[in-house]
């Protein structure tokens, strides 16, 4: 494997399994809060406003905190590439600090009481936060990996792939690569939910220090310098 076949690896199964902690952790303390992808909280949102659950407000209001967070990492890596600069390490670093605010506020603020109260709406939109970033990373930065946060395009395509295979088409090298990326997210974005799930029963939300601290060693990772 080369080097850069290693380093995309590394990255893609670092975020994935990333994503999958957050959401699954912040979904189970946040009351069914999602934080890496906003379709969720619109089927959410119709399902609640015909019940009397609670936890609309703040599903309402991770749409426009997610679109600032994607545009502010719009805006950091124009900067940085205009500098000449990749924007991968400054971007990871940005999205492990708000995912370290995420642990230490949520963990001093619990019990975060109603859904829709101030402590459980400022602690899921730091949340939401942190995940609108590593889509913009996503979409920005490292688009030609599998997707690492919704894993709905990743488990179609594998099963496009697969299916070929079985059927016995001989993948091209590029296939080939896409299908190893596709499956790889799906299961680190997988065990990144199961920990997420068992880290917020243990250890409530001190849990998420550990995607922060993985965000951290992929700072590590060597990243692509940005296109001339």
């Amino acid at each position: 494997m080369s080097t850069h076949s290693s380093r995309d690896t590394t990255i893609g199964v670092g975020l994935a399994f990333v994503a999958g902690f957050v959401d699954a952790a912040a979904f189970i303390a946040l009351t069914g809060l999602f934080t890496a992808h906003v379709t969720g909280n619109f089927v959410l949102i119709g399902a609640e406003l015909i019940s009397t659950s609670t936890g609309v407000l703040a599903k309402l209001l991770a749409l426009p905190t997610f679109i600032l967070a994607v545009a502010a990492t719009r805006l950091i890596a124009l900067a940085l590439e205009r500098r000449g600069s990749s924007p991968l390490r400054p971007l990871l670093a940005l999205e492990a600090a708000v995912l370290f605010a995420f642990a230490i506020v949520g963990a001093a603020m619990s019990p975060l009481g109603s859904p829709d109260g101030a402590r459980a709406i400022g602690v899921g939109m730091l949340g939401v936060a942190a995940m609108g970033i590593q889509n913009g990373i996503g979409r920005l930065v490292i688009g030609h990996l599998a997707a690492t946060t919704v894993m709905t395009v990743n488990v179609t395509q594998a099963v496009i792939d697969l299916t070929d295979r079985l059927c016995g088409a001989r993948l091209s090298d590029q296939a080939s690569t896409r299908l190893r990326r596709t499956l790889s997210a799906v299961l680190a974005f997988a065990a990144g939910a199961l920990a997420g799930a068992f880290g917020i029963a243990a250890l409530s939300f001190w849990c998420v220090l550990v995607p922060a601290f993985i965000l951290v060693g992929l700072l590590i990772v060597p990243d692509r310098k940005p296109s001339s």
